[in-house]
């Protein structure tokens, strides 16, 4: 990278930190105020500073559009599916992505298990919304507001003896998964099927996608399973970075 646009960028972190004045800005790139006068000129024609009527300058209006626009075009999928198939390579098991699209919960991504028992789930197909670990999470992210209205139109069939009842008993399940910030269905659904589920969330700290691991009870009991819940959560959290940008892939040299 060249020196200047080297110095250039490095003005965006400093005024993320607030408004600069000319000599604070020369001060930290440890140039003279003509030459930081001149990038931040350049970077003010671009939108991506402001200079206000104290003659410091700030973050531009254009930088946050680019931002957004960034982050509208990120393809979470796309970002997790490396660490998917990590996960499924050190665990064996099943590996689903999931998100909240149009009143369902539907995967996006899987990665199949090792062994020969198979999950029948396949990708766009949604979930079981009242029993799904991922569905809970997604769901538990949403207001109070927004929680009770789904839940009140909701279906509760009783796949199991183990499935979610009724409404109240759905919202509290989603209060318990708001705070422990993480969910499992531990068969729920099928009697044989456990799942433990981590959020990935956005820059803003919203949960944008849920990501499971799924294993029948031939192969882990419940409890086995849950011991896989620090690294579930380890790499949802690494999608997160990746995804919200405070971890970026870095390009190759």
């Amino acid at each position: 990278m060249s020196q200047t646009v080297d110095r250039a960028l490095s003005i965006l972190p400093l005024l993320a930190e607030g408004p600069a004045d000319l000599g604070r800005v020369a001060d930290r790139l440890g140039v003279h105020k003509s030459t930081a006068l001149r990038l931040l000129r350049t970077l003010h024609q671009h939108g991506l500073v402001h200079r206000q009527s104290d003659q410091r300058y700030r973050l531009g209006a254009r930088l946050f559009a680019l931002a957004q626009e960034a982050m509208e075009s990120l393809d979470v999928r796309e970002i997790a599916h490396p660490h998917l198939l990590g996960l499924g390579e050190q665990c064996g098991h099943t590996v689903h992505l999931a998100v909240h699209e149009d009143d369902e919960v539907l995967y996006i991504d899987k990665v199949d298990s090792r062994y020969p028992v198979r999950m029948y789930s396949r990708i766009g197909k949604p979930v079981a919304i009242t029993v799904a670990a991922v569905a809970k999470l997604l769901l538990a992210d949403l207001s109070e507001a927004e929680r009770r209205v789904i839940a009140r139109r909701l279906d509760y069939p009783m796949y199991t003896a183990r499935s979610t009842p009724n409404a109240a008993a759905f919202l509290k399940e989603l209060a318990t998964v708001r705070e422990q910030g993480w969910a499992a269905d531990l068969g729920g659904h099928e009697e044989s099927i456990n799942c433990v589920a981590a959020p990935i969330r956005g820059a803003d700290g919203r949960v944008v996608a849920a990501m499971s691991v799924s294993a029948p009870n031939v192969v882990v009991t419940a409890d086995e399973l849950l011991a896989l819940l620090p690294l579930v959560r380890r790499t949802a959290d690494a999608i997160s970075d990746e995804f919200s940008g405070r971890n970026p892939v870095k390009d190759p040299v």
